[in-house]
């Protein structure tokens, strides 16, 4: 039996790596498929697609990285089951990782998309079919998750209430809205501020890899940081990210909300975690010891940390600029998809 799996497993890594290439070749109609995506979606900019897809493919798709991933678990079960995915449409793909770990499991997903993102998922897949008939039938995108037998939702917190209560009878992961940090010293090169800009701008922000605040030591001067960011001050010509920029901006105005603002980010100092498109929250730390109780306090709110680990003392820091590059080990919420998936009886 587990001779069995492994020969599948290969088949699967095989057509897998074949659709990296694939992607990285950019065809035409793929081309076509990314300029529908973004006319549907104006966030979903041509830019932040290629980014992502690239991601994918480098980061889930290579042959090495899916062997060494998928031999850290075992699967006995020879009967596929129907894992009901619910995905979000916040950033491009955002839901491909769960896909993932549904086929590599063995299992056949039912998704159900976000109508924010529902152009270039159902194009790939079909793409995939045809370079290996093994993934026919692995992926059904429904509209109801009924047959389900597990399921994994992504959603706003709002939705994950809901998501608890309907899905309470089916073994499930359930994930609400979070967002990621960064600690930063005073101490970081310029170097490490140009590259928290990827942290904080790509994909606008709305990701819940972006950093949405700063952790800062006492006396720092937040206004400082505009400077290293500069190099993404073209961010403002985006429309939509534009929009929210000058909303935000009026509704802390009108409000005389204390705040910092250039003339594409806003800085405001306060404890919430997740902020507003174009905004930042920032707080600050008065030593080693309360930063931890900070993050601490706020962990089940928080993704990623992002910030120089040599110079605070945390094992879960991500270096400066790598948040949004996240590698196949790298489980939402720090919830293991595959060690769920195995557990399925």
């Amino acid at each position: 039996m587990i001779k069995n799996i492994e020969n599948k497993n290969t088949t699967l890594i095989h057509g897998l790596s074949l659709l990296a290439e694939y992607i990285l070749s950019f065809p035409g109609e793929l081309k076509e498929k990314m300029m529908e995506a973004y006319y549907k979606n104006n966030w979903f900019t041509v830019e932040n697609q290629e980014i992502m897809l690239r991601a994918i493919a480098n980061n889930y798709l290579r042959k090495e990285k899916l062997e060494a991933w998928i031999s850290n678990y075992e699967f006995r079960n020879v009967h596929a089951k129907k894992i009901g995915l619910v995905m979000a449409g916040n950033i491009p793909f955002v839901g491909f990782h769960d896909l993932l770990c549904v086929w590599m499991s063995g299992n056949i997903g039912l998704v159900k998309l976000s109508s924010k993102d529902e152009v270039l998922l159902p194009f790939l897949i079909q793409q995939l079919e045809n370079i290996s008939s093994v993934f026919v039938g692995k992926t059904i995108f429904i509209e109801r998750l009924n047959d389900a037998d597990a399921i994994i939702a992504t959603g706003s917190n709002n939705s994950a209430r809901y998501f608890e209560y309907y899905f309470k009878n089916k073994p499930h992961i359930i994930r609400a809205g979070r967002s990621s940090v960064a600690v930063l010293t005073g101490n970081e090169s310029s170097d490490e501020i140009l590259a928290l800009g990827k942290d904080i701008f790509r994909y606008f922000g709305l990701g819940c890899r972006n950093v949405s605040k700063f952790y800062l030591p006492d006396g720092f001067d937040p206004t400082t940081i505009y400077k290293g960011l500069e190099f993404y001050s073209d961010i403002i010509q985006h429309n939509k990210y534009k929009n929210n920029f000058d909303y935000n901006c009026t509704i802390l105005l009108m409000n005389k909300t204390p705040h910092f603002a250039n003339e594409f980010l806003i800085l405001q100092e306060k404890q919430q975690i997740t902020s507003r498109v174009a905004t930042i929250h920032y707080e600050f730390y008065s030593s080693e010891k309360d930063l931890q109780e900070k993050l601490k306090s706020s962990e089940n709110e928080i993704q990623c940390i992002v910030g120089n680990p040599l110079q605070i003392e945390h094992n879960n820091f991500i270096p400066f600029g790598q948040s949004q590059e996240p590698t196949l080990n790298d489980y939402a919420d720090n919830i293991d998809t595959m060690k769920f998936l195995s557990g399925l009886d």
